[in-house]
């Protein structure tokens, strides 16, 4: 394919600095722990531009989707996409998909400028909004087709694992069919459970907020007799939040999560444990991942949402009601417990400032990356650089 020089190469920002492209065979390894007789390993394309690009600006249509649940700083990642494209490619024409997958064959679009996007990041949610399932392969390739967007570069997908297995078929669709079109992910989850990457965005703003209804619950269980500070955090499958916020805030007394298995009777158990606290102490503070101790409810629902997530009994409610009961039954042990779930506060505020960078360089990584013609790819930091690592 024809190959342009890239803009940046005049833009004034970027041409007073020396070295600045990155050579196409720079990579970066998985692991950076190694034995001496261990091979060489996985590396990914290392992120950033590249010296010649695979469109000109000015045919350049691209768009921008947000699939699944929210999550701080995904109005960042857009504001970022749009600015790169415009002021580092002088890319004018973008899509924005509302509603998720669905939007693409809904044919609900939006004109994404600079303008529009200015103030966005300061806000929670996602303006292009968002939904779950809806994924129709043919259906989205053909509604790609119909826009024109194949006649160059590339959709951008900021999603969790359900939304990128989705970019994926996608990707091998389009390349089927022979088009001109890049498919660029930005893994999303607020649970920080994706592999390989360091670490997933928006993950610090919700460490930061969940530590505010912690500190809440520690104050209610010391001005309590026998108070216990119950919170409930986000974290199906990995405690990642729950944990990172009881290090943080160090005023928690047990961290239950899926990864560790516990129970709540007899010797060993939570309820003993809880016990021998209060009378130390008397008060303490639980933390609860979403996804702990699943096995212990009577009842295991096989459902899952639009995203193929298996859905979760109220494992909060569940575990605060039972200790309830056992206190009551002990008859000379009062407890005064307060229940705080703070979900949907922690996914809906905007991001942070140190998520705010991240986001700002995984949304120009991921540009970079579709101008330099990489596609069916996600951008992500891996041992603190950004890279390429693909869909599979």
């Amino acid at each position: 394919l024809q190959t342009y020089p890239n803009p940046l190469r005049s833009n004034p920002a970027y041409s007073v600095v020396k070295q600045y492209f990155v050579d196409m065979d720079d990579s970066v390894p998985e692991k950076i722990v190694v034995h001496k007789d261990t091979p060489r390993g996985i590396h990914f394309r290392r992120a950033g531009p590249r010296q010649k690009v695979y469109f000109a600006s000015d045919d350049v249509l691209a768009c921008i989707v947000t699939c699944g649940g929210l999550c701080p700083g995904l109005n960042t990642v857009i504001r970022e996409i749009v600015y790169s494209l415009d002021y580092m490619y002088g890319v004018k024409r973008v899509l924005g998909i509302d509603g998720g997958y669905r939007g693409f064959y809904s044919k609900n679009t939006i004109e994404m400028t600079s303008k529009l996007v200015n103030d966005i990041h300061k806000r929670g949610g996602t303006i292009l909004g968002t939904s779950r399932g809806g994924h129709d392969t043919k259906k989205i390739v053909d509604s790609i087709q119909d826009r024109e967007i194949n006649q160059a570069h590339a959709v951008y997908i900021i999603g969790g694992d359900g939304t990128q297995k989705g970019a994926a078929a996608i990707y091998e669709e389009i390349r089927k069919r022979g088009l001109k079109v890049v498919v660029a992910g930005i893994p999303k989850t607020i649970d920080n459970d994706i592999p390989v990457i360091d670490k997933s965005f928006g993950f610090d703003t919700a460490v930061e907020e969940a530590q505010r209804a912690i500190d809440a619950a520690h104050v209610e269980a010391q001005s309590a007799e026998n108070g216990i500070g119950f919170v409930k955090l986000m974290g199906r499958y990995c405690g990642f939040i729950a944990m990172y916020a009881t290090l943080a805030s160090r005023d928690v007394d047990c961290c239950l999560i899926p990864e560790s298995p516990f129970y709540l009777e007899g010797e060993g158990g939570l309820f003993e444990y809880i016990e021998k606290r209060l009378k130390e102490h008397g008060h303490m503070v639980i933390v609860v991942a979403e996804g702990a101790g699943q096995e212990l409810l009577d009842a295991t629902r096989n459902e899952t949402d639009a995203s193929g997530n298996q859905l979760l009994q109220d494992v909060g409610i569940w575990i605060s009601q039972r200790i309830k009961e056992h206190f009551a039954r002990l008859n000379k042990f009062p407890i005064n417990l307060k229940y705080i779930d703070p979900t949907y506060m922690i996914r809906a505020i905007p991001s942070n400032a140190s998520d705010n960078v991240y986001c700002t360089l995984l949304a120009q990584s991921a540009v970079h990356g579709a101008m330099a013609g990489f596609t069916g790819f996600t951008s992500g930091l891996v041992n603190g650089r950004h890279t390429y690592i693909p869909f599979n």
